[in-house]
């Protein structure tokens, strides 16, 4: 009963804390405005959104119930409109995407500046008489939680003529008896546009939204290549603060066929994410994340080396320093004595904005010659490696110098028990010279975030924090 009262209230305790802990994502995506403007101006682009312009009906929406519906002032609108023979937008451009944060920091507010030309032609005049509309589209973008599956997405919730935007104006002097009815145009135009907008174009930017949230779904999911393995990440949720697009990120590690070797899910892993700042967009990969990607780089393995052919140096400081332990021992290493360096579990990765370090555990043995099956002895090495990232385009490599032997163990020995201590010098030159050029070998393919050229961008640059690795652009 003890011990399942105890269980019961060990339960509860982790339970609570649970609860109480903020969980943070694997990794998290940061678009800037300036990416989510590019990002939408495109996507109007690839809708038409300029030919929806020049394509808007405004002589029609002039006459749609003209002048309030008051029929004396309706028929004195007609009277003016009969003297147009067509009236069409000419040339249309969408200018710079804005995009701000709304009052409550969870919604973005996006300003569409539309620049076009409308001319209309009239008996009056030979020519056509033009002017110049200008008119800003506004829309406002949230993130929607569906009430089923409980997924969430980027909507369009609202979106209108910005108030107080319009401005029209004629482009050539013109006649005293053309230019009353080009006055009388203008002011038709100005309540007919703002429902033009609204009507027309806000259906294109909520289709263009809509194509740059799956978008957005693809280039996340897009694998990052680790030797023979991938990373691939995938969204948890998006959210807006203040004017950037934050998506929360899971991800997962596969093999060469597929199958899952590690799942990365949201925790109590602590994730520290710096300021955006002037970046475009940021990146930020977890610890666990990163130490799993040097992982599948470095797997456990065995490395043999017959030190006296391979680095005859080290195998005289060898046999010297064991000739101190034993000077039977000494005189027993033949030309093709080995040393074998076993790496038992992956290494890791120890994230610090100053000094960041690769830990591992590592067993060394030395046999005699290639012919003895026991060792003289079996050394367990608490080793640590300065550890420096460096990008090449979007490839983020990691390389590691400076190893030392932090706490050498003496596992095992034939011949005799001896202060491991007395071989630290020679294991750290042997770890230095054998180790480190076949993992830093290993490490050379790096890490391809393709997502950064998927942003537009050329190169990476990367940079840390206490407990992630970060990506951004390259400044150019």
């Amino acid at each position: 009963m003890t011990s399942s009262r105890t269980f019961t209230l060990l339960c509860g305790l982790l339970a609570a804390t649970l609860v109480g802990a903020t969980l943070s994502p694997p990794a998290v995506l940061i678009l800037g405005p300036e990416v989510i403007s590019e990002r939408l101006t495109q996507k109007l682009k690839e809708h038409n959104a300029v030919n929806i312009l020049q394509q808007l009906p405004l002589l029609s929406a002039m006459r749609e119930k003209p002048a309030g519906g008051i029929p004396v002032l309706g028929s004195l609108v007609n009277s003016i409109l009969d003297l147009i023979i067509w009236l069409k937008v000419t040339s249309a451009n969408i200018l710079q995407v804005q995009v701000q944060p709304s009052a409550n920091n969870k919604e973005l507010m996006v300003t569409i500046p539309l620049d076009m030309v409308a001319g209309f032609n009239t008996p009056l005049v030979k020519t056509i008489v033009e002017m110049h509309m200008e008119t800003e589209a506004q829309a406002t973008i949230r993130v929607e939680t569906n009430s089923k599956d409980r997924t969430t997405r980027l909507v369009l919730s609202s979106c209108s003529n910005s108030q107080g935007s319009l401005r029209i104006s004629l482009l050539n002097k013109l006649s005293f008896l053309v230019n009353p009815l080009a006055n009388n145009v203008m002011k038709l135009l100005v309540p007919a546009l703002p429902k033009l907008v609204k009507s027309q174009l806000c259906p294109v930017i909520e289709e263009a939204l809509e194509d740059m949230h799956e978008d957005l779904l693809r280039l996340v999911s897009v694998p990052v290549p680790i030797g023979d393995d991938h990373l691939n990440f995938d969204l948890l949720s998006p959210a807006i603060k203040g004017n950037v697009i934050q998506l929360n990120l899971g991800a997962k590690l596969l093999d060469s066929q597929e199958n899952v070797k590690k799942w990365f899910n949201e925790s109590a892993v602590s994730l520290t994410m710096p300021a955006l700042d002037s970046a475009p967009f940021i990146l930020t990969m977890r610890q666990d994340v990163v130490n799993a990607a040097m992982a599948a780089l470095i797997p456990p393995e065995e490395i043999m080396v017959l030190l006296d052919y391979v680095l005859p140096e080290l195998a005289l400081r060898l046999k010297s320093n064991i000739s101190v332990i034993s000077e039977k021992a000494s005189n027993q290493l033949g030309r093709t004595q080995i040393v074998k360096i076993l790496i038992q579990e992956a290494p890791e990765l120890l994230l610090n904005q100053g000094n960041t370090k690769v830990a591992q555990l590592i067993m060394l043995q030395v046999f005699a010659t290639n012919e003895v099956r026991r060792p003289f002895f079996t050394l367990g090495i608490e080793a640590s490696s300065g550890a420096q990232f460096h990008t090449e385009g979007d490839q983020l490599i990691l390389s590691l110098n400076e190893v030392s032997s932090d706490r050498i163990h003496l596992l095992n020995s034939d011949i005799g028990l001896f202060n491991p201590e007395l071989l630290k010098d020679i294991t750290t030159e042997i770890l230095a010279s054998v180790l480190l050029p076949n993992e830093n070998g290993k490490l050379r393919p790096g890490m391809s975030v393709q997502m950064v050229k998927a942003l537009g961008f050329k190169a990476a640059s990367w940079s840390l924090t206490k407990d992630a690795l970060v990506v951004t652009p390259a400044s150019t």
